[in-house]
């Protein structure tokens, strides 16, 4: 199958949306699929405002659409809901071509912590931007059950997965670990205001607090916390040590839909101390973390815990099992045919019945 991905989150970001696209990309490639990925390194861009990793790229709907069309994908899918994917909607829209959307991320919770807006807000703009998929690819049972409120209905399971080959229990150690108090305290991802950090930075429970990971508010935290040791990013073996040498993962975000980091923790034998929200809801058991709207009775409650239950749920989650999911998802021209087809048979069923 020739796929198209559009796509406004890309290399060199370092985010969970871009982590899980480049493992499936990787993974179809493998499986003898055709991938055309179209993001923002290929266009003139500029600075998200207030986010400058973030780059926002800008090109026309024809130009997008020329590079589909030449393509010949079979499918599109839209990931993000950002300038590219705007484009490359209206391109479909207009050649009457099929496409399949993701939801990522709380887009409107996402926004709001960063105007001081209410969310509801640019839940018009999701509403709008989903609407004409033919399926929406969602990761847990919350986000289907929040868009469905919504009146977008129309969505398709595809979950997310970790690689246990580099995330396991047996990864070497970081050596500034060996001088840390115990218990580490750790969190894993963007260093931004949408992920609510500074609530695990306030929390009491005695021990070191550790940050792996880089973004636009880690100058201010690391100027406002100077007992927590910031580690910067990490990657690959070195992160997993990260993640197999800590007590305990704390996952403060309220703003994601899944939490990629919390299943890469839990594959390494960390329990998990969140809050009860959309992403921790949807993966963790009592046995692998405990939610609570007080982070340090959280925290302090998942220190019990046993590391061998969090690594059985952690095995679960497979990346082979994603991408299936994902091409499952995807829609061609000739499938919205045959599919359109069989609703005007059925139709003309049940009039026939009338």
């Amino acid at each position: 199958m020739k796929i198209a991905l559009v796509t406004d989150a890309w290399h060199p970001q370092v985010n969970g949306v871009v982590r899980t696209l480049d493992m499936v990309v990787t993974l179809l490639r493998a499986r003898g699929h055709e991938i055309l990925v179209i993001s923002p390194d290929q266009y003139r861009s500029v600075a998200a405002p207030s986010y400058p990793e973030i780059r926002l790229a800008f090109a026309r709907a024809r130009t997008i659409g020329r590079r589909i069309a030449d393509f010949g994908a079979d499918a599109v899918h839209l990931a993000t809901e950002g300038p590219l994917c705007i484009q490359a909607r209206r391109w479909c829209r207009r050649n009457n071509h099929p496409f399949t959307t993701a939801y990522h991320t709380q887009f409107p919770e996402y926004i709001a912590r960063r105007t001081k807006l209410s969310p509801r807000l640019f839940w018009p703009y999701i509403r709008w931007f989903h609407r004409a998929a033919e399926a929406i690819m969602v990761s847990t049972q919350s986000v289907r059950d929040q868009l469905k409120r919504e009146s977008l209905s129309h969505v398709h399971h595809w979950s997310r997965g970790v690689d246990l080959a580099n995330f396991h229990p047996d990864a070497a150690r970081p050596p500034e670990y060996e001088h840390l108090v115990r218990p580490i305290q750790l969190y894993v991802g963007r260093v931004a205001i949408e992920k609510n950090i500074e609530a695990f930075l306030d929390s009491s429970e005695p021990g070191t607090k550790v940050v792996v990971g880089d973004g636009p508010a880690l100058e201010g935290l690391q100027a406002r916390y100077p007992g927590v040791h910031f580690a910067g990013r990490k990657s690959g073996q070195e992160l997993a040590g990260y993640y197999a040498g800590a007590d305990v993962f704390v996952f403060p975000s309220k703003t994601d839909t899944f939490g990629l980091v919390i299943i890469e923790a839990l594959a390494s034998g960390t329990p998990v101390a969140a809050f009860p929200v959309t992403g921790p809801v949807d993966i963790l058991t009592p046995e692998s973390g405990v939610m609570h709207d007080d982070l340090n009775l959280a925290i302090r409650n998942a220190l019990a815990l046993d590391p061998v239950d969090c690594i059985a749920l952690g095995a679960r989650y497979s990346w082979d099992a994603s991408a299936s999911q994902f091409v499952s998802g995807l829609v061609s021209q000739d499938q919205r045919v045959d599919c359109h087809m069989s609703r005007r048979i059925l139709a003309k069923a049940i009039f026939a019945r009338v």
